[in-house]
C-alpha cells in the first residue's frame, strides 16, 4: 500500500519522507496501551506524532536515554522496561532493511536497548526512507556493542571474516553507550545469512549486542517514497 502524493508536488527531502513516517505510524499504536519507542532522528518525528495522541497511551518504554528525554519533555510518561510485561508494538528505525525484514541497526548507539525492547514486543514497526532498503545487509557499517577488554579480539576476529573493524569515537575519544561499553564498527561484510551471523557473532566472548537484528526483525516496515509512504509486511 502506497500514500499517494501529488504528481507535480516537489521532490520530498529526507527529513520530510521521515515525517512522514513518522506519522504513519501512529496507525500502529495500540490506543490505551503502552508503546515501545526506539532511537534515532526518525524516530523523533515518530515520538513528536506520538505527542498529538498522548492522552490516549498509557506511555512508553523507551531504548535510549535521549528518546526518554524528548518523550518525557512533551508530557508522555515512560515506564523501566520492568515495569512492563509485553509491549504490543515496538516502533524504531533501522540503518538498513532487506526484503525478509532482517535490519542493521545500532548508527545511535542504543542496539543493546533496542533489542531488548523489540524481544520485549509483540510486533516490530520500523519506520525508514527508502534509502535504507537494501538487497543483502553489510554495506552501512554493523554496529557491535562490545564491552572495552574485549574490543580488540573482537575486532580480530572480524577482520578473520573479511571487514575492517574500528572503535567508534566521539570527540576524539572512544563512545561511551549508556549501558558504558564501546561501539565496534564493522565495513566490507556481506550478510547473507542474518540469522546465522547474528547467532554466531552473539556468542563471541565480550560482544554484548550486535547490530543484526535478526531474531528481533521487522513485521512490517512503512516505506518513505517521492510517492508516499509504501507498507511492506514480512
Amino acid at each position: 500500500m502506497t500514500t499517494p502524493s501529488s504528481a507535480n508536488a516537489p521532490a520530498l527531502t529526507q527529513d520530510e519522507l521521515k515525517t512522514l513516517v513518522g506519522q504513519a505510524a501512529l496507525q500502529y499504536v495500540v490506543r490505551g496501551e503502552i508503546v515501545g519507542v526506539g532511537t534515532g532522528s526518525t524516530v523523533n518525528k515518530f515520538i513528536d506524532a506520538l505527542a498529538t495522541i498522548k492522552d490516549q497511551i498509557k506511555g512508553a518504554v523507551s531504548s535510549s536515554v535521549a528518546s526518554t528525554e524528548r518523550l518525557q519533555a512533551l508530557g508522555i510518561p515512560v515506564f523501566d522496561c520492568n515495569e512492563v510485561t509485553q509491549l504490543a508494538v515496538y516502533i524504531d528505525g533501522a540503518d538498513e532493511i532487506d526484503g525478509k525484514g532482517y535490519m542493521v541497526k545500532g548508527g545511535g548507539a542504543a542496539l543493546t536497548r533496542e533489542k531488548i525492547v523489540a524481544a520485549q514486543s509483540t510486533q516490530f514497526v520500523c519506520i525508514a526512507d527508502e534509502s535504507k532498503l537494501v538487497q543483502t545487509l553489510g554495506k552501512f557499517p554493523l554496529p557491535v556493542e562490545v564491552i572495552p577488554m574485549a574490543s580488540q579480539r573482537v575486532m580480530r576476529q572480524f577482520q578473520a571474516l573479511g571487514g575492517s573493524a574500528s572503535i567508534r569515537q566521539k570527540d576524539g575519544k572512544p563512545l561511551v553507550t549508556d549501558n558504558g561499553q564501546c561501539i565496534v564498527d564493522v565495513t566490507g561484510l556481506q550478510i547473507a545469512d542474518p540469522l546465522a551471523f547474528e547467532a554466531t557473532v552473539s556468542q563471541w566472548p565480550g560482544v554484548v549486542t550486535v547490530g543484526v537484528f535478526a531474531v528481533q526483525r521487522a513485521h512490517v516496515c512503512l516505506l518513505g517514497t517521492p510517492a508516499g509512504v509504501k507498507t511492506l509486511t514480512f
